[in-house]
């Protein structure tokens, strides 16, 4: 799949203020500042389409992309930024769970993880409700040009066993920076895509 085209929709505080329709959407998970932004504008290739901060844990808010005209790109909020109030991060995770768990629109989620580092608690138990909820999970490394290539087989390795993720699931490496990883996401997004949507109904 090429991304020809793509549009910034809106940003959300609540999901029952999310765009209407049956477009099928892929949600974005991860740490705060693990680079889902920079990820966002290296497949569409776009600088600026979706905004990084300097500052971790900023981004409050479900950011919209309208992608080739067909699917919704969907941002959640960043996790785990330990100067944000508990109060905040319960905010946050209440939005996430809600968005995760309702939306009948949800078709799998990438979750993204800094390669250099291992999964936090945060990235384990975010894991483990995607798997326990039966929702597509497709693994990506960030910042994979950080470390050498002779070195990325035993962080790889330390990310599947504290996910628990079979061999054959390994995350795929990508690079904002190089672009590396990004036909392997794009082909694995038109996999995702092709699933009929299993999603719980809402009680």
């Amino acid at each position: 799949m090429k991304i020809k085209n793509a549009e910034f929709k809106g940003v959300f505080v609540d999901i029952k203020q999310l765009p209407e329709g049956d477009l099928p959407e892929i949600a974005l998970v991860g740490r705060s500042n693990v680079g889902k932004s920079s990820l966002i504008n290296k497949l569409v290739n776009r600088k600026k389409l979706a905004k990084s901060s300097s500052t971790p844990g900023k981004t409050r808010t479900i950011n919209y992309y309208l992608l080739n005209d067909e699917w919704h790109m969907v941002d959640l909020p960043g996790y785990g930024y330990a100067k944000v109030s508990k109060l905040e991060r319960a905010k946050w995770g209440k939005m996430i769970e809600s968005y995760l768990s309702q939306r009948q629109q949800l078709k799998g989620v990438l979750q993204i993880l800094d390669i250099r580092h291992p999964p936090s608690s945060d990235d384990i138990m975010m894991k483990d409700w995607l798997s326990h909820h039966e929702i597509p999970v497709l693994l990506v490394a960030t910042k994979a040009d950080k470390i050498s290539r002779g070195a990325r087989a035993k962080h790889l390795a330390v990310i599947r066993r504290e996910l628990k993720v079979p061999p054959e699931q390994l995350p795929i490496c990508f690079s904002a920076e190089t672009g590396e990883g990004v036909d392997e996401i794009n082909e694995a997004l038109q996999e995702i895509l092709k699933y009929e949507s299993v999603r719980p109904e809402e009680q």
